[in-house]
């Protein structure tokens, strides 16, 4: 899972898949990061860490760190917030392999930043946890 500083939305949906992974006994490794570096070492911002556990999810022991070219060897998968960090993946992408890993989260929708706006850090879970029950349907044939 990545966003731009892995601290908001990169980290609620590393919790929720986890949390979804676990309660449907799929033993999924997930894992997020950011491809900007101002919070590397930090742990998730305050209010995903509360959204999260409002809704039974604690990620507060996360730490953000940046995208590595080995989490393309890794990972299965590589979901992104926004197209520009889709951009700034595929960009690191080393061969077409490791780029037909990256999709958007959501399909072709993008998961807004909440950073700025306090009230949007709910709705953002809701959207984030809808993206990962699609994947979880999609890769389980699970309805």
């Amino acid at each position: 899972m990545v966003c731009l500083g892995n601290i908001c939305r990169s980290p609620l949906a590393e919790g929720i898949m986890q949390h979804l992974s676990d309660e449907h006994g799929l033993g999924w490794k997930i894992d997020s990061a950011g491809t900007g570096n101002w919070h590397v070492g930090e742990g998730p911002d305050r209010r995903s860490v509360r959204a999260a556990r409002n809704h039974g999810i604690d990620i507060s022991g996360q730490v953000c760190r940046l995208i590595r070219i080995s989490d393309f060897e890794h990972f299965d998968h590589i979901f992104v917030m926004d197209k520009y960090n889709l951009r700034d993946v595929l960009e690191m992408a080393p061969g077409e392999d490791a780029a037909a890993k990256v999709k958007l989260l959501l399909g072709n929708r993008e998961v807004p930043d909440p950073y700025y706006e306090d009230s949007q850090f709910e709705p953002v879970f809701e959207l984030i946890e809808m993206g990962c029950k699609d994947i979880i349907k999609e890769f389980t044939h699970q309805e």
